[in-house]
Formats: structure tokens, C-alpha cells, sequence
């Protein structure tokens, strides 16, 4: 319900008339986001040459620190904004504005030759708390597991926080990565480990594992049958105007930036 309202807003806005304003945008952020961000922004300069668009990771926190700070015009993040930061945010003179822009189910993911195939919410947890400690026990080889995490930083860790650990810390002997090309580069290099990664990363390098029994897809995804999704965003301060609408409606439209979340391997909205 709460993805249908969301989206109800959204489409409601998409169509809005604008007047490209020529100039900089700052995109900072999520790096789940940066593929949607890097496909629409080609598309969008493609379409409007007197525009340039600066691309920049980081994580969602620094993206919405970055909105905060007002250093850069559109904060990627694949969570929802915390109460704090919308404090933070209004104490500064800013008003962050949330859209919606796709879908994400986070991925757990192990190396190709790594016999196991699906694991539960407990035992996902269980392995991230340091309490499962060997493959052996998931009907793996007699091998330690070694677990990546996201940083904290990350939307994606703090989604697997909320999702999996249901508020519990990760095991601190986990090895943190600080995108999530780093953790499917780890896991790709490392026989024993364990990771998880937004469904945009996934590659021929790793195995994606199911949950549950469910398989992360586009269509688990929207019917909410997959255990770990998420809606991923752009922010804004305050309501965008010119150039920062018109990329926005680009992005949510869809004809156009829809097709390219498609693209880049998340859900479109639609």
C-alpha cells in the first residue's frame, strides 16, 4: 500500500510543464542509485547539450549530507530519509522532498562454485550476527564464512539492518565495503564469502542466492513475495524548479528514464 501511494504522488507530479533551465547539476549519493543516475543523466545531456551533470557516489548519508550541507542539488538514497536528517535539514533552510524512482530487492550473493542456493532470514541473520560460522552448517563445504558488509554509511546496510538483523548490529569481524561493486568484486574473489548487493549488480562473477525460497526478480519485487525490497529515491531541497524538475519528470517518466531503470537492471515504478 504504502508503494501505491507513493507512486500515486508521483505520477501525479510526472507531467508537470517545465522550462529547462541551462546549467550544473550535482547529483550525490546512494551507489545502489549511481547506475539509474548514470544511465538517465547520458540520456538526459544526450537530449539537452547545454546541460552538465557531475555524478558522485558516497553512500546515501553523505548524498543526504551533501542536500543538507546544499552541496549538491539531488541527494540519491536507497532508503527514506531519517527524522534526524530532516531536522538537520530544516534547521539549515532546507526541505527535503522525497520522489520515488524505482525498485530494489537486495541480493544475497556468494562465489559461482559455492554448492548452497537459498538460505532463510534466520540464517542470514544468524551468519551476520557471527552465530552460524561455517558453510558446512547450510550444507556447504567445511569452510569458515567470510561475510561482507556494506559500511554504515550505506542505505543498503541499513536496509539489511532493518530487514535482516531486525535492528542487530552486524558481526564486527565482517569486512566493510563502501559500494556495491566492491562487495561483488569481494565475493567474486573469495571462494567462502558472503555478501549481499542491490539486483542492478548482479553479474556472471557471482551467484545470487534465494530467500526464502523466493528468488529476487522484477516481479518479486513489485508483488512484494521477495523478503528484502525497498523503494530506491531522489531527494531534493524543497520542490524542485527548473533544470532540477525537469530532470526529475525525466527520470519518472515512462517513455523515458523509466525504460533506463530497466536498463540498468532495478524495477521501473510502472
Amino acid at each position: 500500500m504504502k508503494k501505491i501511494m507513493v507512486l500515486a504522488a508521483l505520477v501525479a507530479v510526472c507531467f508537470a510543464a517545465t522550462t529547462a533551465w541551462a546549467g550544473m547539476l550535482q547529483i550525490k549519493g546512494s551507489t545502489t542509485v549511481l547506475p539509474i543516475a548514470q544511465e538517465v543523466a547520458e540520456a538526459y545531456m544526450s537530449e539537452n547539450p547545454s546541460v552538465k551533470i557531475s555524478l558522485s557516489g558516497g553512500g546515501t548519508s553523505n548524498g543526504i549530507k551533501a542536500l543538507i550541507d546544499g552541496t549538491t542539488d539531488i541527494a540519491n538514497a536507497s532508503r527514506f530519509i531519517k527524522n534526524k536528517e530532516v531536522s538537520l535539514a530544516v534547521g539549515n533552510g532546507r526541505y527535503p522532498v522525497p520522489f520515488a524512482v524505482a525498485y530494489d530487492s537486495i541480493i544475497p550473493i556468494v562465489h559461482p562454485s559455492n554448492p548452497v542456493a537459498n538460505l532463510t532470514l534466520a540464517q542470514l541473520k544468524g551468519i551476520y550476527k557471527g552465530e552460524i560460522a561455517n558453510w558446512k552448517d547450510l550444507g556447504g563445504p567445511d569452510k569458515k564464512i567470510v561475510i561482507i558488509s556494506r559500511d554504515t554509511s550505506s542505505g543498503t546496510y541499513e536496509t539489511w539492518e532493518e530487514k535482516v538483523m531486525k535492528k542487530e548490529r552486524v558481526h564486527p569481524g565482517a569486512l566493510l565495503q563502501a559500494s556495491n561493486g566492491a562487495v561483488a568484486q569481494a565475493v567474486a574473489g573469495n571462494t567462502h564469502a558472503l555478501g549481499y548487493i542491490g539486483i542492478g549488480y548482479l553479474n556472471d562473477s557471482v551467484k545470487g542466492l534465494t530467500v526464502e525460497g523466493v528468488q529476487g526478480s522484477f516481479e518479486t519485487t513489485l508483488n512484494g513475495t521477495y523478503p528484502i525490497s525497498r523503494a530506491l529515491y531522489m531527494f531534493t531541497s524543497g520542490w524542485p524548479e527548473g533544470e532540477v524538475l525537469d530532470f526529475i519528470n525525466y527520470v519518472l517518466h515512462p517513455a523515458k528514464g523509466q525504460p533506463l531503470v530497466k536498463k540498468s537492471g532495478y524495477v521501473p515504478l510502472y
